[in-house]
């Protein structure tokens, strides 16, 4: 039986926190959040947060990195070549203990901001960020930045992914506008060719 870890919760060693891994998930609206206006008629919206410190907002693009390559590996199974699942089972094992301090920094932001609601406003931020990467009219471009995302943070060392993450969030986002994996787009700066009428 082939088994994955891509629908496995993430824990810290100080607290079990189950995360909604599926990107399909609803969930009330987080009240410490605002949105950025769509780019198109289907573009997920980008999670904004209140004020950050520099380890929370590199802990912030670290969990959306990770977010965005969890929806990946869910919804790019389509092609073998991507191999979405397996890199981001490695991801999980190669940077789990950066993923664990993430986890532990943007949960005491929430604590900071909300205090005894603070695990409850990380619940909804984490279920929205990971419902955020769901794409079904860009699913093509999302797919393929996801996989180049993805395999590069295997190349790094083990104390890289913050910085990786904030270079790469931007890109991932950028894949999920409609029209970013379009013949158009892929295509840009091709002059059409002129025709001679059609005679009879």
């Amino acid at each position: 039986m082939r088994r994955t870890v891509i629908c496995q919760g993430f824990a810290t060693a100080a607290s079990l926190i189950a995360m909604p891994l599926c990107a399909t998930v609803q969930s009330p609206p987080v009240t410490v959040a605002a949105s950025l206006p769509r780019t198109g008629a289907m573009t997920p919206q980008t999670i904004l947060l209140r004020p950050m410190t520099p380890v929370e907002t590199e802990a912030n693009a670290i969990w959306n990195l990770r977010a965005g390559l969890n929806v990946a590996a869910l919804q790019c199974q389509f092609s073998a070549y991507l191999a979405t699942v397996k890199t981001y089972n490695d991801l999980l094992k190669h940077h789990s203990a950066e993923l664990a301090t993430a986890q532990a920094t943007m949960l005491a932001h929430f604590k900071r901001y909300d205090k005894a609601r603070g695990l409850n406003s990380f619940d909804q931020y984490s279920t929205r960020v990971y419902n955020s990467y769901s794409t079904l009219d860009a699913q093509y471009s999302f797919c393929t930045a996801a996989a180049i995302a993805g395999r590069g943070t295997l190349l790094l060392n083990k104390s890289g992914l913050g910085s990786y993450a904030l270079t790469q969030t931007p890109i991932l986002r950028a894949s999920l506008s409609p029209g970013a994996g379009s013949m158009t787009a892929m295509l840009g700066g091709i002059e059409p060719v002129a025709l001679p009428p059609l005679t009879e």
